[in-house]
């Protein structure tokens, strides 16, 4: 099967570069990876847009995230880190420039504190209509349930990571929460079976990703991770996870 049989709105993706400030995570900087150098590798690929996530390392940095949404174009948005004094404007000025969603990293942290999570999500849905994205093990979501069921609208990255916990992941989803089938080597179960179950609960909420260039994760992406979800989802549903859901949830008037 070809890579390019399928369209791709690439949900989770990272851009580094030098050129912008870069703060180290646990003593780790990353290396470059530049827009160039992500285009270079999806050139097998129908791409059609993605989703460009600040990591631990670029903290409240816009600069980067905003040079990369103009190099990539208008079909690609942006998921950013910002702190709960940003003002309204700088708010809508990111919207934009493409910004979508506003990141919580408690995985790795460099985001805001968990504190101000309800109070910033629901600012930043009612100003100018984002989501919040969340990097955090499924073993935590039981405790934190309550938090994220009342929040506007969340999505979670990498499959929720651990299998502990994968039940409550289940039941967001069922709620209307979105999945990021993204991070394939980061996760301690087995893939198909979740990509199963999380379809069956709700086919609108899953979402695939490269995670490029899969920083710190053990095993980094591969093209047969984008082919296994198109045969375990099946490829008459395959464009929903690989290009509709995402498109659908980064606000589609943004798409061209």
């Amino acid at each position: 099967m070809s890579l390019k049989n399928f369209r791709l709105f690439d949900a989770h993706l990272h851009i580094i570069d030098g050129r912008f400030p870069l703060i180290p995570n646990n003593g780790y900087l990353p290396p470059n990876f530049t827009c160039g150098d992500y285009l270079n590798r999806m050139e097998a690929y129908d791409l059609a847009g993605g989703a460009v996530v600040s990591g631990s390392f670029q903290a409240f940095d816009q600069t980067y995230l905003i040079d990369a949404l103009k190099r990539l174009g208008s079909l690609f948005v942006g998921v950013t880190q910002i702190s709960a004094s940003v003002s309204d404007e700088e708010i809508l000025e990111l919207n934009r420039a493409g910004v979508r969603a506003v990141r919580f990293n408690m995985k790795r942290g460099g985001s805001e504190e968990t504190k101000y999570l309800d109070s910033l999500a629901r600012r930043v849905h009612e100003l100018a209509g984002w989501h919040v994205e969340l990097y955090v093990d499924s073993q935590e979501l039981n405790e934190l349930y309550p938090v994220f069921i009342a929040l506007p609208a969340i999505c979670i990255d990498h499959l929720g990571l651990s299998k502990a916990g994968f039940s409550t992941l289940l039941k967001l989803v069922e709620k209307g929460a979105h999945v990021k089938a993204t991070g394939f080597g980061r996760v301690d179960f087995k893939i198909e079976s979740a990509l199963k179950d999380l379809f069956s609960a709700n086919p609108d909420a899953l979402m695939f990703g490269t995670d490029l260039p899969s920083t710190r994760a053990p095993r980094p992406y591969e093209d047969n991770d984008f082919l296994l979800v198109i045969e375990t989802i099946g490829a008459e549903n395959a464009d929903k996870v690989l290009f509709t859901n995402a498109v659908n949830f980064y606000r589609p008037e943004k798409i061209s």
